[in-house]
């Protein structure tokens, strides 16, 4: 998923960056500690310093900021650790990442639950709570979150007399009668060796009870609300959409030039859906004239329900936290510090994809600019109830594997992509729906049995 794009470092050098940064923990101040980040766009790490230089002057702890890159993390962390050399904090975690610390013991879970008990448990988003917790402690304190959304043409549909596609039943009857003149009912990544593909299909799969685990770690891919998942994910693609292996930039490509009238996308593309990033600009025929012109006619849902599920959406808790050989006051005040003083600044880096998961700071997201070549408040492109619900829908995330405390796991398949391989079989015709529902939980069950536990 294009949740930032990351600076590309050998994990060597990496590595050695991360380590050198973080020095001798047994010689290190008690007023000094390492925080790794990766926000490590070099835009992001000037906002991170800025508010870094601003928490020393108030508290006079120093930090040493480390930037590092989403794919490199879990080779870098697993070098510190063997050298006894972790950071203090580790910034910008996702879900995954954070139940893999917890399962390599990396982790202090007791001072994530004092942070959040002190800035007052009532105005984090429940449900990022529930995610980043597990035996009843909390392993991370949840700082924001970006969503799967299924965004439609809405001045399409009103043409048309559709509903709202935010069910399994509405979004195929649009996709069918929208389906022509040119037009795609729907463009849906479908590339086998995409992780877009896996993230697009679980926000289906999960709308329809599919789960990739149960409570025990079986892997229950072959469940029939799997099976017909795989099914009406694979039928929408087939017959809906565009031909060929579609990925993250063709969907994106197709819907911004008004060949498709829904897709499946991350909250990432609300601020180029705007006109406000040069490399990546609406190319409809409207949007010449006014650039937010697709913006103004696009309608977004967040939950979806199937008919053997209940409403719920895809989407990315990031987290705050505090390893095992933290100096953990100093650790605490400054995450405290990020989750406050400096949390508007935080989510301000990048707002359509950093809602916030304390409730407090609803009016501030709305009126920080979204944005890189041109900068504006989302709520000057959006509607009220549009951002209304990007705000909420942290509240109705689910996740695969993260709530049965298999986090490597899910980890490991997005390496593997076990899942988008069955989709595509069943797009190409050469495996049936339960054929590749049976496919993909061999396949994951073979990763399962190489993970170390």
């Amino acid at each position: 998923m294009p949740k930032k794009v990351t600076a590309v470092l050998s994990v060597a050098l990496l590595a050695a960056a991360s380590l050198a940064a973080c020095g001798d923990d047994a010689g290190k101040a008690a007023n000094e500690i390492t925080v790794w980040t990766e926000e490590n766009l070099e835009d992001r790490m000037t906002v991170q310093n800025q508010i870094i230089a601003d928490f020393t002057r108030k508290t006079g702890i120093k930090v040493k900021l480390v930037g590092v890159a989403e794919d490199q993390f879990s080779q870098v962390v697993t070098s510190a650790a063997a050298a006894g050399n972790l950071p203090d904090v580790i910034g910008a975690l996702p879900l995954a990442s954070i139940r893999e610390l917890e399962a390599n013991d990396l982790l202090d879970t007791e001072t994530p639950g004092q942070v959040v008990d002190k800035l007052g448990k009532s105005g984090f988003s429940a449900r990022a709570l529930e995610l980043d917790t597990s035996g009843g402690k909390l392993l991370a304190v949840p700082s924001d979150a970006w969503a799967q959304l299924i965004l439609y043409r809405k001045d399409l549909f009103q043409k048309a007399g559709l509903e709202r596609p935010d069910t399994y039943e509405a979004l195929e009857t649009a996709a069918a009668k929208l389906n022509t003149g040119g037009v795609a009912g729907i463009t849906l990544a479908i590339a086998p060796k995409d992780s877009f593909t896996a993230q697009s299909f679980e926000h289906v799969a999960l709308a329809n009870g599919c789960q990739l685990v149960d409570n025990s770690g079986n892997v229950t891919l072959d469940s029939p609300q799997c099976v017909n998942a795989f099914a009406y994910y694979a039928k929408l693609a087939k017959d809906y959409s565009v031909k060929g292996k579609q990925d993250v930039d063709s969907t994106r490509a197709t819907y911004f030039a008004g060949k498709a009238a829904m897709t499946i996308w991350s909250s990432f593309i609300l601020d180029e859906l705007a006109g406000l990033r040069n490399d990546a600009l609406p190319s409809c025929a409207e949007c010449r004239q006014d650039p937010e012109w697709l913006a103004k006619n696009t309608g977004v849902v967040t939950a979806l329900k199937g008919p053997d599920g209940t409403p719920a959406q895809y989407g990315e808790i990031v987290s705050w936290a505090v390893t095992r050989d933290a100096a953990k006051d100093a650790a605490a005040q400054f995450v405290s510090y990020m989750m406050n003083e400096g949390y508007e600044r935080w989510i301000g880096m990048a707002p359509e994809g950093k809602f916030p998961t304390r409730k407090g700071f609803a009016d501030k997201w709305n009126k920080l600019p979204a944005g890189v070549d041109t900068k504006k408040p989302l709520a000057d492109v959006y509607p009220a109830e549009v951002l209304d619900a990007l705000r909420k829908s942290p509240d109705t995330f689910a996740r695969w594997g993260i709530p049965q405390g298999q986090g490597k796991l899910v980890g490991a398949t997005m390496g593997e992509l076990p899942v988008p391989k069955a989709l595509s079989q069943i797009v190409d015709g050469s495996l049936t729906p339960q054929a590749a529902a049976a496919q993909a939980k061999k396949d994951v069950e073979t990763i399962k049995r190489g993970i170390r536990q």
